[in-house]
């Protein structure tokens, strides 16, 4: 398989369809709600926490012309239910997402970790996500539990970055840099109880280069 090409969607308000209304679409309902999308959920039996989230709901079978003005499908159903979904899809140039089904999927849902603002995002291709999960759990236990701070000087070193006209590859090593100099503003006015926060990353590995992911 080639490379896969990783994307973070903006959907808000833009019309999300997810075909399915069992356990595993209830497992990603969480995910694509969050998103704020224009949900809805197409099934003939919908389980009831799927009613309580508030969505569009159609208690039907599955037609093609679901897809119309549908930005992005979710295919959560039984496999035959999803290979309908994927071919109708690819009719339509659509990116199909089938969930546990990677034969009929052309877009995958990664794991993912957010925190202060920063999304980490892992993917196995579909074909592991028991091991997507575990990578999640692993990355989240070492970022920084003080991510805030480093997203806020990121913040003010970009405008500074961009008022001086300070090149991209030029741009990492000042990070770097700078969050240095904050833990080592932090440790001499901290008392030795508050040390809370992990030393910075060595001078070799980029701060802002981490991976990340949530398997659901």
């Amino acid at each position: 398989m080639t490379d896969l090409l990783p994307l973070f969607l903006n959907l808000a308000g833009r019309p999300v369809l997810l075909v399915g209304g069992g356990a595993v679409a209830v497992s990603k309902l969480a995910q694509l709600v969050n998103t704020g999308a224009d949900l809805c959920v197409v099934a003939p039996e919908v389980r009831q926490e799927i009613v309580e989230s508030g969505v569009r709901i159609e208690r039907r079978p599955f037609v093609e012309s679901d897809l119309d003005g549908v930005w992005l499908v979710v295919a959560a159903a039984l496999p035959d239910v999803n290979r309908a979904v994927a071919a109708a899809a690819q009719r339509r140039r659509l990116f199909v997402n089938a969930v546990d089904d990677p034969a009929n999927a052309t877009a995958y849902l990664s794991g993912v970790v957010r925190r202060e603002g920063v999304t980490l995002a892992i993917s196995s291709r579909g074909d592991a996500p028991g091991l997507t999960g575990l990578l999640r759990e692993a990355l989240d236990a070492v970022l920084p539990r003080d991510l805030r701070l480093w997203m806020d000087e990121a913040r003010r070193q970009r405008i500074r970055w961009r008022r001086d006209g300070v090149p991209m590859e030029a741009r990492r090593p000042l990070l770097l840099t700078a969050l240095n100099v904050l833990y080592d503003r932090r440790a001499r006015t901290a008392q030795p109880a508050d040390l809370t926060v992990p030393p910075p990353p060595p001078a070799d590995v980029s701060p802002v280069s981490a991976a990340e992911d949530r398997w659901q």
